[in-house]
């Protein structure tokens, strides 16, 4: 009952006049982001954030458009990878596998519209276990001491990049990087600068802002045109998406299991929505067996990875809000702007900001609803948006960007780091090292350092304080477990693609 009082709250605060607008431009740009192909939520919500802090939002209304920018980005992921074969990021590329031949057939329409109802259904039901599992995560995370922050912290280095790469030693070194640029700055003990090389710039450290536009939105752009400027757009007649609408019906088992193993995906920090959506695939196509026709423009190979990643996307946001822990890359960004506002998501954040976190919730229940009216009715408009030449659509990207970055302190230099952090994202993906890590570095570094050294000094300088306690046992064994579990699943999906 509880929760069901504080919900209504949250209602009373997403129903506002201004939140309302602020999540429906959410959901309509996060849908149009989705459905460039490689973009995807990442990059999505990475180009947004200066622009929430040059409009002056303040953190509820800045956490509200981005969440919802978020949601249509895995909402719009689909559109790309059902019309042109390119998924619009990592999680729907399962889609592609009966997604495209449906619209080779005639069917992209019906493909779009079961889509659709797939994503609203996967992400309502996300968003009803993030109202219930919270609060329970919560209180156990109250229990946390600085031991037990570092073993959580240690479980995030040693998943969010493992599960989603082939290579953990690509990972561990892109983890290191991310470390060693968290500690430029001023020490927070000591007070001594480190690594600022007299640049008085760097003494506040690196922004993150500036670094996430730079990793993920200007190495995208780079390696969008350098990959696909000159390919062909391939014109698919779409048809009807209504016929997708009745096709959910009887897809409605598919549905409902896609939605449950992409959640249970998303909770798992590091897995996220990648996992999530082939698991779903793969569990439905197994159990369905040879009453399927999946590869062939089967409508449940459509409907069960577009319910498995937007529950996994929604999932994901459980670790983030109540142990401060990113679920998954987009949720890392979210987690840079909280801290950016001088906000720290973990088991406090329910009792100190509740209006905010249970605002955003509300918010997540009526973005789902927008997300579906738009899509459905409008899904041609942004198929059309595609066919628009790669030399129109990245220079928009760029200039958001160097717009958005420059406005945050009207500083020259600020642009220099995003150009230096574009290339540094531009190399690593061209070595296929994952920029995730790095982000997680750069983010979590400074607080696993003070949980070390707190840890440190309330032993006495005695290390077995870290393996002290149960909870830290059992986190460390799960991070092994997910280590496993992420090694099977790179090994499971080289398979798949080849």
């Amino acid at each position: 009952m509880e929760t069901l009082a504080f919900l209504a709250q949250g209602f009373a605060v997403a129903t506002q006049p201004e939140f309302l607008l602020l999540a429906l431009i959410g959901c309509a740009v996060g849908t149009l982001i989705g459905a460039l192909p490689g973009l995807g939520p990442v990059n999505g919500v990475a180009l947004m954030i200066p622009l929430a802090f040059n409009f002056g939002l303040d953190p509820t209304a800045a956490l509200i458009l981005l969440v919802s920018v978020y949601y249509g980005c895995m909402y719009g992921g689909r559109i790309s990878s059902i019309v042109l074969n390119i998924p619009g990021d990592e999680p729907a590329m399962m889609t592609t596998l009966d997604g495209y031949p449906m619209a080779l057939k005639g069917r992209g329409g019906e493909a779009l519209g079961l889509s659709a109802v797939a994503s609203f259904v996967g992400a309502t039901i996300a968003t009803i276990g993030l109202t219930l599992f919270a609060p329970l995560l919560v209180d156990l995370a109250i229990k946390f001491g600085p031991a037990e922050y570092f073993a959580l912290f240690l479980l995030a280095f040693a998943t969010i990049g493992g599960v989603t790469s082939g290579s953990f030693t690509k990972s561990f070194i892109a983890a290191c990087l991310g470390l060693l640029l968290g500690t430029v700055g001023i020490d927070p003990v000591s007070s001594v600068a480190r690594y600022t090389f007299g640049t008085f710039e760097l003494y506040d450290g690196i922004d993150f802002i500036v670094a996430l536009v730079g990793l993920f939105a200007i190495s995208e752009c780079l390696v969008f045109l350098e990959q696909r400027h000159d390919a062909d757009k391939p014109h698919i007649k779409l048809g009807s998406a209504w016929p997708g609408m009745k096709a959910s019906l009887s897809c409605k088992g598919t549905i409902g299991r896609g939605s449950l193993i992409g959640f249970v995906s998303g909770v798992l920090p590091g897995a996220g929505a990648s996992l999530g959506s082939f698991l779903s695939y793969m569990l439905e196509k197994r159990w369905l067996g040879s009453k399927g026709d999946f590869g062939n423009g089967d409508p449940r190979g459509v409907a069960a990875p577009e319910a498995g990643n937007n529950a996994a996307a929604g999932g994901a946001l459980i670790p983030m809000l109540s142990l401060g822990i990113p679920g998954s890359g987009t949720t890392a960004i979210l987690l840079a702007l909280l801290l950016s506002m001088n906000i720290t998501p973990g088991p406090l954040l329910f009792a100190q900001q509740p209006e905010m976190v249970w605002g955003l919730v509300a918010a997540l229940f009526i973005g789902n609803i927008m997300l579906l009216v738009l899509n459905v009715p409008l899904v041609g408009l942004f198929a059309r948006v595609l066919q628009a030449p790669s030399w129109l659509l990245m220079p928009m990207v760029v200039l958001i960007a160097f717009v958005g970055v420059y406005s945050l302190n009207n500083s020259p230099f600020d642009l220099y780091m995003m150009l230096a952090f574009g290339v540094l994202g531009y190399v690593l993906r061209k070595l296929e090292i994952p920029t995730v890590p790095v982000v997680l570095g750069l983010l979590l570094g400074g607080q696993m350092e003070f949980n070390l050294r707190r840890a440190m000094s309330i032993s006495g300088g005695d290390w077995s304080i870290l393996v002290n306690s149960g909870i830290s046992i059992g986190i460390y064994a799960f991070a092994a477990t997910l280590i496993v579990a992420g090694a099977v699943y790179a090994m499971l999906l080289k398979r798949r693609l080849a």
